[in-house]
């Protein structure tokens, strides 16, 4: 070999050159082999001499699922078990860029899609060096080697090696580009019901999440949060707080007053006697009618210009018949069941953190702004998230625990309340709509305009995400100038394509569609919600479709299926829908059904919603859902995702919303913010379209058409068209 190849390998394999004088004073060389730190064939395996086996998981599992269809796509093509694969979260490091996301990033239901290839080929990489290693100790050719159960064998010669025996020969080698992928006819775990890897954990509470961290001489911190959006600390008192047991400090920090304590209840009990005085800015009196009522103007005068506007303009000018509706959605929090917290310790020369978080790579970057460190002295623990949709991608509560470690010079964990985490939330933003639609003498739809109004999700986030995304060798102070930059940009233009998506891209084969978004600012904190624009332009496109259907004196399921014609994924999902609900058999007295379809992050989805009411009261009976996202990894984590969409769906659909009053939100709990309980859930069944095509997103999908399919059945139960969230009865 040449030069640079002997320095790579060496490099490899951890060899190590010492130099030594001899008796004679004349120097010489021997090899000293450190110990083996095992076979590594990139960022996600090391394979042990020991024989185990260790999986990097690069994206975060807060409860959907990823740990264990990960895992399957390495072990399918390293043909070892789940049971095999000791799994750890991935530390911060730009190797675990998220593909489709552009940073080190768990969000927008691409987990699998963005790993379909590279875990698979890691896995095959990883399997292609061991067989070659075993093959060349064997003298044999390495297309006569099998592996099976983390074994190689030559079948010819009945000579098998284990995976750990082999480790160190295997990573002497380079390591191929395009290893070659299994046949998926030949796949033993792919498309199989799989148990959860991290289910045992979970069952017997020993999973650790980061409300569990705990450190040798560990504070523990609240914070005394501003009652009003943009409200500052003017003054605080905490001389009643300094004096209670186990309290050390109380002390002001950027998002309030924080009182730190040895224990949790010795800081919420003194939290409670400490006064601040807040000067509560412009926003004291704000209130959501008022900001709903602002939207709404905003979109008045913009869909006042929808008629001779363009191609859809001319649709609606010459109409046989126009329709119009305004529809409001409200702002919604998150709620994931574990509130906000997050450990730092902070010295001089090391920033270690321990946090639930969607976004590594950003809690990094935040870290080492506030701390002044390297990045490579900044260290990430990412722990179990307790949930998300969205929420962890804020980094709030490790920017908190960052800054009070490097104040008080001691390990800290910031712990939020339920009420913290209802009342200081980034929020699904509040948007009203105005659509518009055109119908020919036929009942033909032929133009459909719809503006979009309410606050940037985009405009908001750029910023910190900019400063995550571009070179760690830039100066802070250009990161930060670069990410105002372009969210100015952003407010500036009035863009935002997550408040159009779902609508602008609709599958319905429209002629002339036009949809427009209005930028509102306001001082409420939005942020990416479980489907985000999704989870509104659904509810809005298929409830209106619906009244199109109505209007044009056609049956809504047949208008659905001629404006589908030729969009083969979307129909294929509908006709399953309403074959698997039985929709031609008549339902049992009082119980009415509504249809609808919605296609986001790749996958296609539809519903049947099975509704009764009585007085002012909605309930549902069962809800029919089928799917297409795709080649399937575990049916049994599809199944559990479409259904948990449903039901998070169902719950905003149901009751959730989030008010503002006197600048803040007025929500604080679970008796005021409800999400569904297990006795109001309907039955649900998934039904899901065999795929050969690659995974889609599967976490997301499943909530946006679930609110127009209830509101369909309702107004079929009672002829009452329900055009806002929560659906609630007159």
């Amino acid at each position: 070999m040449d030069r640079r190849e002997f320095v790579g390998q060496a490099a490899v394999a951890g060899l190590a050159l010492g130099i030594e004088l001899g008796a004679e004073g004349v120097a010489s060389a021997k090899v000293m082999m450190p110990p083996f730190a095992g076979f590594k064939p990139g960022a996600f395996l090391t394979i042990e001499e020991t024989g185990v086996i260790t999986f990097v998981l690069d994206r975060v599992e807060m409860g959907q699922g990823t740990m264990t269809a990960l895992a399957a796509l390495v072990a399918e093509e390293l043909d070892v078990d789940l049971k095999d694969l000791e799994v750890r979260f991935a530390p911060a490091d730009r190797v675990y860029v998220n593909p489709q996301l552009g940073m080190q990033m768990t969000g927008g239901s691409t987990s699998v899609a963005a790993a379909w290839v590279p875990l698979r080929k890691a896995g095959a990489a990883a399997r292609e060096l061991l067989i070659a290693a075993a093959a060349a100790a064997w003298g044999v050719p390495a297309s006569a080697c099998q592996t099976k159960h983390k074994t190689v064998y030559h079948a010819a010669t009945g000579k098998s090696a284990g995976y750990g025996e082999l480790a160190r020969a295997a990573a002497l080698l380079p390591i191929p580009k395009e290893p070659k992928l299994k046949d998926p006819k030949d796949h033993r775990l792919i498309g199989k019901p799989m148990a959860r890897l991290d289910a045992a954990a979970k069952s017997t509470g020993t999973a650790g999440y980061g409300i569990d961290v705990t450190l040798p001489d560990l504070r523990v911190a609240l914070v005394k949060r501003a009652p009003a959006f943009g409200a500052t600390v003017k003054s605080f008192d905490a001389k009643a707080a300094l004096k209670m047991p186990g309290v050390e400090h109380v002390v002001q920090i950027s998002t309030g007053v924080a009182v730190v304590a040895r224990r949790f209840w010795q800081a919420k009990a003194a939290a409670e006697t400490v006064t601040v005085d807040w000067d509560l800015g412009p926003n004291a009196k704000l209130t959501s009618e008022a900001l709903m009522e602002r939207f709404a103007a905003s979109a008045k005068t913009r869909s006042d210009q929808f008629d001779g506007k363009g191609k859809t303009g001319a649709a609606l000018t010459s109409a046989s018949k126009t329709l119009f509706a305004e529809y409001r959605v409200p702002y919604l929090a998150h709620a994931a069941m574990e509130p906000g917290n997050c450990t730092a310790r902070v010295t001089k020369d090391l920033c270690e953190v321990w946090a639930p978080t969607q976004g590594p790579g950003l809690a990094q970057q935040l870290a080492a702004e506030i701390t002044g460190l390297d990045h490579e002295r900044v260290k990430i623990h990412t722990t179990y998230l307790g949930g998300g949709f969205g929420r962890r991608l804020y980094q709030d509560y490790v920017v908190e625990a960052v800054e009070l470690s490097k104040l008080i010079g001691k390990a800290v964990k910031v712990q939020w309340t339920r009420e913290d985490d209802m009342r200081h939330d980034f929020y699904r933003p509040a948007t009203v709509h105005h659509v518009k639609a055109a119908l020919d003498a036929k009942g033909v739809v032929t133009g459909w305009a719809q503006c979009v109004v309410g606050q940037s999700i985009i405009a908001q986030a750029v910023g910190d995400w900019m400063r995550a995304i571009v070179p760690q060798w830039l100066p802070q102070g250009l990161k930060g100038a670069g990410g105002s930059a372009v969210s100015g940009i952003f407010k500036a233009f009035g863009q935002d394509p997550t408040a159009t998506e779902g609508a602008e891209d609709m599958d319905y084969g429209i002629p002339a569609l036009a949809v427009d978004y209005v930028y509102e600012e306001a001082p409420i904190p939005v942020g990416f919600w479980r489907a985000v624009g999704h989870s509104f332009t659904g509810f809005v496109v298929e409830s209106f479709l619906d009244e199109i259907a109505h209007a044009a004196g056609q049956e809504p399921l047949a208008l659905r299926r001629q404006l589908l014609a030729d969009r083969k994924r979307s129909l294929g999902v509908l006709e399953l829908a309403v074959a698997k609900a039985d929709w031609t058999k008549p339902l049992p007295a009082g119980v009415f059904r509504g249809v609808a379809q919605h296609a986001s992050f790749g996958t296609c989805v539809a519903q049947v919603a099975e509704v009764s009411v009585e007085g002012t009261s909605i309930k549902v009976h069962r809800i029919v859902c089928a799917v297409d996202c795709g080649r399937v990894i575990n049916p049994d984590g599809v199944e559990a995702q479409i259904a948990g969409g449903i039901i998070f769906g169902l719950s905003a659909a149901l009751g959730a919303e989030v008010t503002i009053k006197d600048g803040g939100v007025a929500q604080s709990n679970f008796h005021d913010f409800p999400v569904l309980r297990l006795t109001e859930v309907p039955k649900i069944e998934v039904h899901v379209v065999p795929s050969e095509a690659a995974p889609k997103g599967v976490g997301e999908p499943g909530l946006p058409p679930v609110a127009a399919a209830v509101a369909n059945a309702v107004f079929a139960a009672t002829g009452q068209r329900l055009r806002s969230l929560p659906l609630r009865l007159s």
